[in-house]
Order: C-alpha cells, then structure tokens, then sequence
C-alpha cells in the first residue's frame, strides 16, 4: 500500500514525537545538563558527549539509514518505499530508546572507553534519528557504488578522528577487547 508523503512524514513524527516522551519518561534529560543546546560538539571525553545536536557519533547513524535502506531493499523490496522508511524510523526509534536504558549505558561505560557516558539527552536521540532518516535518503538517491563507498570513507573519518566509529562499538559492546580499548584511549 503507498502513502502520501504527507502521511509518511506526520507518521515519522508521530514516531519521533513518541520515542522523545517514552524516554522523558525513562528519565532522560531533555537537554544538556549544561544548559546550553550546541549544533556540534566534538569532545568525546566529556559529559556533554552526546547531549547536543550532532557530535561524532552522528556519522553512525547516517551510516544506520544507509545500513536500514539496504537491509529493507533486500528484505522487503516489494514494500514501498515510503513503508520501508517508517520502518527504519521505528527501529532506529527502538535503538534510541534501548541504548538509554541502564543496561546499555552501562555497558558502554564498562566495555569500552564512555567512561564519562551517561546516555543520550532527548535532543540528541532525536537528533540520531534525523541523522538516519539523512543517511536512508542518500542510500536513496545515491547509487549502490557510492553509498557503500560513503559508508568506508565515514567510518575511516571517525576512526582517525576519535579513534571509535560504528564498527568498533559494535565490537566492544558485544566482545571487548583490551586491545583495542587500550589503543583507544591512546595506551598503546
């Protein structure tokens, strides 16, 4: 069945809408504790991390669309594109509610270097699912070639920015190793 766009983007709202007050209610802070709302911050070591519009960890969700549009064009390519979309939007909406669970946060605080992460401020959750719907629309409009070549160029970026992308916390959330948590937090 297609939608209008119309009702696709007052759907993915509503999504949106419903993932910033089930984490309000989780306890989540609807911004920075500092007080301040930033378009960027670039400190991963910081408690602010996280907690603004966009930081290092945006690029992983562009990189989530782009991952969600391939996944949903092979799996359900019979779907529209538009269904395929609110798709994406509610598992990336499921992600963020899940990633601010105590569960996670501590597990990112003790398998890898988050030490200072406290989970995601509403802003920024809200702001990571902006970033994938992006990243879904460049999968989108870009051809397969550029896409994937997108997805290498932006996790070499952040690797050698931040020593960290999606690959590795992937990685350490599910297997941590003190290798690579050692050369992340620069020991070796």
């Amino acid at each position: 069945m297609s939608r209008s766009p119309r009702t696709i983007a007052v759907v993915a709202l509503a999504l949106v809408a419903a993932v910033a007050a089930i984490e309000l209610s989780m306890g989540r802070v609807a911004v920075c504790r500092c007080g301040d709302i930033k378009l960027w911050h670039g400190v991963v070591q910081s408690a602010e991390n996280s907690q603004h519009i966009t930081d290092w960890y945006t690029f992983s969700h562009v990189i989530h669309g782009i991952g969600f549009y391939a996944l949903l064009w092979l799996a359900a390519r019979r779907t529209s594109i538009g269904t395929r979309f609110l798709i994406a939007v509610m598992l990336e909406g499921a992600w963020e509610v899940f990633e601010n669970t105590p569960f996670v946060i501590d597990r990112y605080r003790t398998a890898t270097i988050a030490l200072d992460y406290y989970g995601d401020s509403v802003v920024n959750s809200v702001s990571d699912i902006g970033a994938m719907m992006g990243g879904f629309w460049l999968a989108r409009r870009l051809p397969p070639w550029a896409s994937v070549s997108l997805v290498v160029v932006l996790e070499v970026f952040v690797v050698l920015m931040i020593r960290d992308n999606l690959t590795l916390n992937i990685l350490m959330l599910l297997y941590p190793l003190d290798a690579i948590r050692r050369w992340q937090s620069g020991l070796s």
